[in-house]
């Protein structure tokens, strides 16, 4: 009896890896996750705009160009302005670059352009302000929670045809912009990533934010004819708002890697272990007729 106890125990021991749920890991951004566009003093658009998400203000209250009688600007989403929702993820976004700016950096790019490059996840410096002329490319190396975090001092600022791309991707992965002042995307700028603004946040013509957000906690967004969609990516997290998460101390850090699905190892322990318990069995009883 008792060697059918452990036989039974360890099975459960070893197939018990294969029983655990799925992680779920707490979304960084908060209810601030399902909006695109988040201003402060006013969201003003010219132009045949698409927000795909949520649109918001707060406190303020103008929103201009948006679902008016004939455009031009069309929001695939609520717009909340201002109200319970837009306050909490006016709330939720802020606690979220506030945790983000005391983060260590990994690295100082301060009087650097970070056009040109490819960068590795890490958390990256800018005592000043911050220049994006040309290609950037994010190369997340196909690790889950990969991400990137751009600390810059004053402003962010894209010149004309600029452009931000993820090669490599894996899940939940996260690209993080928290600006000291305001952020100016040049004409034709193709962005990811979210972009939390301590002033403003100015989109020129045909500027697009392909995955991600905008937020301007203090001052106005600003847009023209551009595209900003926060539906647009996999994982726990809509888009490019994964890696990061809150610890019990309210510190942002890294979420940890781990695997919902046993790896090869683990299969061919399990295998062993049972073939194992199988060939204890047997002789056990084989001893049992020896011993009769």
């Amino acid at each position: 009896m008792k060697r059918k106890y452990l036989m039974i125990s360890a099975i459960g021991a070893l197939t018990s890896c294969l029983c655990s749920p799925t992680p779920v890991f707490a979304l960084l951004l908060g209810t601030a996750e399902s909006f695109a566009v988040l201003g402060s003093s006013t969201v003003t658009n010219t132009g045949p705009s698409i927000v795909t998400g949520d649109l918001g203000i707060y406190p303020g209250t103008a929103i201009v160009g948006f679902d008016d009688p004939g455009g031009p600007g069309t929001v695939i989403g609520t717009i909340h302005g201002p109200d319970g929702a837009s306050l909490q993820a006016w709330n939720d976004a802020t606690a979220a670059r506030d945790g983000l700016q005391n983060m260590m950096f990994t690295s100082d790019l301060t009087g650097e352009d970070l056009g040109n490059r490819t960068l590795a996840p890490g958390v990256y410096h800018f005592d000043t302000s911050a220049e994006l002329t040309g290609p950037l490319i994010l190369d997340a190396q196909g690790f889950d929670h990969a991400f990137w975090v751009f600390l810059i001092g004053s402003t962010l600022t894209t010149s004309p045809l600029s452009s931000v791309t993820l090669i490599n991707p894996g899940s939940d992965n996260g690209i993080f912009w928290q600006i000291g002042s305001s952020a100016t995307f040049g004409t034709g700028t193709l962005f990811l990533g979210n972009v939390l603004a301590d002033q403003s946040v100015t989109l020129t013509t045909g500027a697009d934010i392909s995955c991600g957000r905008v937020f301007a906690f203090n001052g106005a967004v600003t847009m023209d004819t551009n595209d900003i969609s926060a539906i647009c990516g996999a994982g726990p997290s809509f888009s490019f708002s994964g890696g990061l998460e809150f610890n019990q101390n309210g510190d942002v850090v890294p979420i940890s890697n781990v695997a919902a699905v046993p790896e090869p190892a683990t299969l061919a322990l399990l295998g062993l272990g049972l073939l194992g318990l199988r060939f204890k069995k047997k002789r056990f009883k084989e001893e049992r007729r020896s011993s009769c």
